[in-house]
């Protein structure tokens, strides 16, 4: 598959799953779906309202645009790791100033 705007709705779904790593199960329950109807986006047997585009899009972090036609906004993966690490790499300096002060305290009782 690789143009991606040639390619029907629920096989971009089902790439963009496949991308980022996520199996239907952890997809449709992102999404709100169930597991049942995500596999028949996927496959083309049901459509689908825009409230549901509109989660499959938030879930797979790309634009509605994206997964109807292939083109538009397609956050790609990688930024969206890099800034969980980055949140993440805060939240761990945050937690050892805390823990190294409160040594220090211990040590002066």
């Amino acid at each position: 598959m690789s143009d991606k705007s040639e390619a029907s709705v629920g096989a971009r779904v089902r790439q963009l799953r496949e991308e980022r790593g996520y199996s239907r199960e952890e997809l449709s329950e992102s999404a709100d779906i169930s597991v049942k109807f995500l596999y028949e986006i996927e496959k083309d047997k049901k459509g689908f309202s825009a409230h549901t585009l509109m989660k499959l899009a938030e879930a797979l972090e790309v634009s509605t645009d994206y997964i109807m036609t292939g083109h538009g906004g397609k956050t790609h993966a990688n930024e969206s790791e890099e800034n969980v690490r980055s949140n993440t790499m805060r939240e761990v300096e945050s937690l050892l100033k805390l823990a190294y002060e409160w040594i220090k305290q211990e040590e002066r009782s």
